[in-house]
């Protein structure tokens, strides 16, 4: 891709970055796998499911949980991606509710996901997540 691109993730304040300067310093820059928090790592995991770059998710993905391969959907075109909440629960564990749009073979898809991720090592990583909307409190 490239490098002034703008990033498929579309940068936190909707001002689309290039994506070198976004996602892609964490798939292949200088700082590689190493997204600062679980809510980077989920904007980079969302470029890289746009992107077809399935090395890095699952290296980005926690052993414990992991696939052992990816078949990504041919023809998916990723549309758009809303965070919905963000919320560091300690140093080691966060979660991240997102909304991602896609579009397969002219249908309109919609995947609305409560994500959580753990820190082990000093990296962040993919567990799970809930589909559907959050629970009633």
């Amino acid at each position: 891709m490239p490098a002034q691109t703008p990033c498929p993730c579309r940068s936190p304040d909707d001002n689309p970055r290039p994506y070198a300067d976004c996602c892609g310093r964490w798939h292949a820059g200088p700082m590689h796998l190493r997204a600062p928090d679980a809510k980077a790592l989920m904007r980079s995991r969302y470029s890289a499911y746009a992107l077809a770059l399935t090395d890095y998710l699952l290296a980005t993905w926690h052993a414990s949980t992991r696939p052992p391969a990816l078949d990504l959907e041919p023809g998916l075109r990723w549309l758009g991606l809303q965070i919905r909440q963000f919320q560091q629960i300690d140093d080691t564990h966060a979660t991240v509710e997102f909304v991602a749009r896609s579009k397969l073979g002219g249908r309109a898809h919609r995947l609305q996901e409560i994500s959580r991720f753990v820190r082990e090592g000093g990296r962040w990583f993919y567990i799970d997540g809930q589909t559907g909307s959050r629970p009633p409190p």
